[in-house]
């Protein structure tokens, strides 16, 4: 027999998401984890020329090529530190909506542990922080503030272009240039 408090929890579970939780230096942050395909180890990527300083470059994981982004670096501008926690987490990312979702990797720092609450217990703060439209409400707990990431919005239009171009060069074009 199921003891009455653990019919509660039950009951209750489907209001609550799960998240994934790191840092960025102190910061802390959350990714909900029905946008996380795998978290892996940090690995050595192929750097990207001419990219944004905090497009980490690329890699190939089960026989696709997956562009990279380091979220410290893009949020406070210093790459994430090369810790034993540190992790290269792969995420649906979807570059529009015509297209299918495909994978997009984050360095992030201490990704180590997960969170599992309402969704409602995030919390808009008050800034309209446009270049940074990726960071989420905030939710408040014993170890301060949590914020959330929207992976949705991580990347600008020319980013996401770069990244994900609409028309993918095939093999034969590159044979074919002069």
């Amino acid at each position: 027999m199921i003891e009455p408090s653990a019919k509660r929890r039950a009951a209750t579970l489907p209001n609550k998401k799960l998240f994934l939780l790191f840092r960025i230096g102190a910061e802390r942050y959350a990714l909900e984890a029905t946008e996380v395909a795998e978290v892996l180890p940090r690995l050595v990527l192929k750097p990207i020329a001419r990219t944004p300083h905090w497009v980490a470059g690329v890699f190939a994981h089960r026989g696709v090529v997956v562009p990279v982004i380091d979220l410290s670096a893009l949020t406070f501008g210093e790459p994430a530190q090369p810790r034993t926690s540190t992790r290269l987490v792969l995420v649906h990312y979807r570059p529009d909506a015509e297209r299918a979702s495909q994978w997009l990797g984050l360095i992030l720092e201490q990704a180590t542990d997960t969170l599992r609450c309402a969704a409602d217990e995030f919390k808009e703060y008050g800034l309209d922080n446009r270049q940074a439209p990726y960071l989420g409400p905030v939710r408040e707990d014993e170890l301060g503030l949590l914020q959330w990431i929207h992976v949705q919005d991580l990347l600008n239009d020319a980013v996401r272009e770069l990244l994900f171009p609409a028309q993918p060069l095939s093999l034969g074009q590159f044979e074919a240039a002069p």
